[in-house]
């Protein structure tokens, strides 16, 4: 009766005194807190081919101690499955007797083959890997992720949000021996959209840019160089290419730099390529007429500075638009000096110069300007700036920046990324920019567009003709900065800028090669030709028809 009487006791305190804290700590040691892996989005570009994706891979471990047949014999047959040596895999065997790794991120047409060899002692483990199908054709644009599934470059950073899909924490029932209950766990679980990213990059004209544009630095000998397509009504960008790059599914092989983009994440001084912008800033004020004569002997004096036009050449009397076609320096500082400087700042100011231009890809950086104060009581610094030096900006916002000449006068958000749209190509999510500034007048554009076509017609851009079409351009061969100041000696940042076509201007492709070595290194023989390349490729691509009918 006693034994009862305890054990009742012991009850009425189990059940009802601990009973509810009990019942948790059960429910506690029963369940189990899970964040089901949901596979990131997949990027595509415009023509719908994958730029990015989640691949299923295999880990390979060996453990030697359960292995039936020799060292030597399982070596001989794993070897070429793995594409490795026989006997370095004997002395991997022999080193330890388990767990050890064999290959990291196996396919599945490689597995196939694993298993079919029926060995004891190779374990196989799935995982998910980013793969990257177009290896570094993209990089620039696409980024990649870090092995805690992170976006640190490119659109995998930027778009990190749209990119990731949400997931929760869930509780499912576990057995005794550990073994989870389907049976509890949330309806839809498992459950996830078939949304895509999709860019306005365009593959095919991508790998078609960076062939041109390798040919022209190996040719050259050039440090770096990149590749712009934009078009201009909306900004979306057709084309990014910046070389050397990287390869997205190695990038932990990869030059940490390379993972910022320099065409927005570096800034450099344009050169001629921003006399047109000048141009069309005079004309906008009405300080000149698309008809206006200037004198131009070769040099003009500046303070105590004597400026002349590249390989000292003189024109005597130029007009505006043999300014732009002849590229000459002593014009463009004629032109500028008709504007009061406090004016011409703040026109700069107004084209974004020295701000950060508002786009999708990552680390975009701003340019530099002069301080209004050191700018209007400097004659020269507005002398040098009619040229397109003493300031810098990103090799993106100059396309930018020319986008506007083309499109009648606005400022469009220069972007890459076209929204999120499902298996069926059907749009669910597009991205808002900045409402589209005016900048200039459709007049003024026209007059600049037309000027510049004689650039490539009869100036120093000559290289960038294609046969049946009117095209509009502008050559740049700007001295270098140098990090200590003034301007490294022989050192050149090649550009060419072209607009396509002239009677409907819509597309801007830029080149910039920096540093190309040799003689004849100007924006005319290394980067033109770069530029006629990729509109060639651009014209069957988008359909382009002729300006005039070909014989």
């Amino acid at each position: 009766m006693a034994a009862v009487l305890g054990l009742v006791i012991n009850l009425y305190k189990l059940q009802i005194v601990e009973g509810a804290k009990l019942t948790e700590k059960a429910r506690n040691q029963q369940m189990v807190t899970l964040q089901p892996f949901i596979p990131r989005r997949m990027v595509v570009d415009r023509n719908h081919n994958i730029l990015a994706c989640d691949r299923l891979v295999y880990i390979l471990y060996a453990h030697p101690k359960l292995f039936k047949q020799s060292d030597e014999q399982v070596a001989q047959k794993l070897a070429p499955i793995l594409n490795k040596n026989a006997n370095e895999l004997v002395k991997i065997f022999q080193s330890q007797k388990s767990g050890i790794l064999l290959a990291s991120a196996l396919p599945e047409e490689t597995v196939t083959h694993v298993t079919a060899l029926h060995f004891n002692g190779l374990e196989l483990t799935q995982k998910y890997l980013r793969f990257y199908p177009e290896n570094d054709l993209v990089a620039d644009v696409v980024g990649y992720i870090n092995t805690d599934r992170n976006g640190q470059a490119g659109v995998e950073y930027s778009q990190e949000d749209l990119l990731k899909r949400s997931v929760q924490n869930v509780r499912l029932s576990q057995t005794g021996n550990g073994a989870l209950m389907p049976d509890y766990a949330p309806v839809g679980l498992l459950d996830f959209d078939d949304l895509q990213l999709q860019l306005t990059i365009d593959s095919r004209l991508q790998r078609s840019a960076r062939i041109a544009l390798k040919q022209q630095m190996e040719k050259f000998r050039a440090k770096r160089g990149a590749v712009i397509v934009m078009d201009a009504l909306d900004g979306s960008l057709l084309a990014l290419v910046s070389v050397p790059t990287y390869n997205s599914n190695e990038y932990s092989k990869a030059d940490i730099s390379l993972f910022k983009n320099w065409t927005v994440a570096d800034t450099y001084e344009p050169g001629s390529t921003f006399k047109p912008l000048n141009v069309a800033i005079a004309l906008e004020n009405g300080v000149i007429k698309s008809d206006d004569v200037f004198k131009d002997p070769g040099f003009i004096k500046v303070a105590n500075y004597t400026i002349k036009n590249a390989e000292e050449n003189n024109y005597r009397k130029i007009s505006v638009t043999q300014i732009l076609q002849y590229s000459s320096n002593v014009g463009m500082v004629e032109i500028m000096q008709r504007l009061r400087p406090s004016i011409y700042y703040n026109w700069l100011q107004r084209l974004g110069i020295g701000q950060t231009v508002d786009t999708d890809l990552p680390f975009a950086v701003s340019g530099q300007l002069k301080s209004q104060e050191k700018f209007v009581a400097s004659p020269i610094e507005p002398a040098t700036t009619s040229f397109g030096q003493g300031f810098s900006l990103t090799p993106l916002q100059l396309v930018q920046l020319h986008a506007a000449l083309a499109n009648g006068g606005k400022l469009v958000t220069p972007h890459v990324v076209r929204g999120l749209i499902d298996s069926k190509g059907q749009i669910h999510y597009s991205p808002t920019f900045t409402t589209q500034r005016q900048i200039f007048s459709r007049t003024t554009t026209k007059k600049v567009i037309k000027m510049m076509e004689t650039v490539v017609e009869e100036g120093t851009g000559k290289a960038s003709q294609i046969s049946g079409y009117h095209i509009a351009g502008k050559t740049g061969t700007a001295q270098k900065a140098s990090s200590t100041g003034g301007y490294k000696k022989g050192a050149y940042i090649t550009s060419f800028l072209g607009i396509l076509p002239v009677e409907s201007p819509r597309y801007v492709v830029l080149a910039v090669v920096d540093e190309p070595k040799g003689e004849n290194v100007y924006g005319g023989t290394v980067a033109a030709p770069i530029v006629k390349s990729v509109m060639e490729a651009l014209i069957p691509l988008e359909e382009i028809p002729p300006s005039q009918v070909m014989n």
